[in-house]
């Protein structure tokens, strides 16, 4: 039988002690060398904040095609906007994944240092104008950003602790980060779906970790190696999905996995969800950490800065199959 990721409650990072910090410390580590998958209660992004971005994403979603189009991500170079039904196609066996998404991150000028040097994800927001209350809208998701990212360095203080990574590195890993916010739309799938027909197909996920809030809809299925089998993510109201991605898989030496999931929307409803993707200072180097090598164990993977390594991974997903881990999944299901 196919096992759900777990759940974690996050309280004892604010106001623990430090046997119940210590327990969360190892239920946290188990997760990431298990299924790379968690679910986590009680970490401080408020009810009605998370209420507030998918009532948003709602009501941009319900905009006229052509209106979505104006904002469309393909019209700069700063990965910010609107991504179309069918932009991208993960498994390579459908004519591509029914969803239709809106990136968002920190908002920054155009003279910024880190835009003008042309750091990947780093630029200017979009904000519809179209939307019912615009004001509303850019304050909710700039909200819900600061939020999700003030989590993100929380759950990046743990992990620091699991690997023994001291807090200047962390600061510096943590220092202006290539941080996305990204609101998707998953339409329900036609009962008449081809068997292949995916919300979104498998994939892992390019960076650190993830910080996932979906809707009561659910669809949202992981792989479990031991029982190769696809385990359902049961929406669980106020809790965060956090998953390592495969920058973190690459620093920890494949100790902490990035592990495949998808989505398959056969509920007969619209589903939302809302990922936030951390990935880190663009300039920093990710190498093997040294806590997660056994000795005379050779680092499984070389050098590479955050910003090379994401520019390099949305290039393969948006033009190519090669580097895609899902690719070869034929059979699976």
């Amino acid at each position: 039988m196919a096992r759900a990721p777990p759940i974690i409650d996050f309280a004892p990072f604010y106001h623990g002690d430090s046997e119940t910090r210590a327990r969360l410390v190892e239920e946290i580590r188990s997760a990431c060398e298990g299924l790379g998958f968690f679910q986590l209660c009680n970490h401080g992004i408020p009810v009605d904040l998370q209420d507030g971005i998918l009532q948003q994403s709602q009501q941009l979603f319900r905009l006229p095609p052509e209106v979505k189009e104006r904002y469309n991500r393909d019209n700069d170079r700063f990965n910010r906007g609107y991504e179309p039904l069918r932009s991208q196609n993960f498994e390579k066996r459908s004519k591509g994944d029914l969803k239709e998404g809106f990136f968002l991150g920190r908002d920054l000028p155009l003279d910024d240092p880190v835009v003008q040097a042309g750091h990947f994800g780093q630029g200017p927001n979009k904000y519809p104008a179209e939307v019912p209350d615009p004001a509303l809208f850019r304050a909710t998701v700039d909200c819900y950003y600061d939020a999700a990212l003030e989590l993100a360095v929380d759950i990046m203080a743990v992990i620091a602790e699991m690997v023994g990574l001291d807090q200047q590195t962390l600061e510096r890993l943590c220092h202006r980060p290539i941080a996305t916010l990204r609101l998707l739309h998953y339409p329900p799938q036609p009962p008449d779906a081809p068997e292949l027909e995916r919300g979104i197909g498998a994939h892992s996920d390019f960076g650190a970790i993830t910080i996932l809030l979906q809707d009561s809809t659910g669809g949202l299925q992981v792989w479990d190696r031991e029982s190769s089998e696809w385990a359902d993510v049961q929406p669980i109201p106020g809790a965060v999905v956090v998953n390592t991605g495969n920058l973190m898989m690459r620093w920890s030496n494949d100790r902490y996995i990035s592990n495949l999931h998808r989505v398959i929307n056969r509920s007969g409803h619209e589903r939302y969800s809302v990922p936030f993707f951390f990935d880190g200072n663009a300039d920093f180097v990710v190498e093997c950490l040294p806590s997660c090598r056994e000795a005379g164990q050779p680092a499984r993977h070389a050098p590479i800065t955050v910003g090379a390594w994401m520019a390099g991974r949305y290039a393969d997903t948006y033009e190519g199959d090669e580097g895609n881990p899902a690719k070869d999944l034929v059979g699976l299901d």
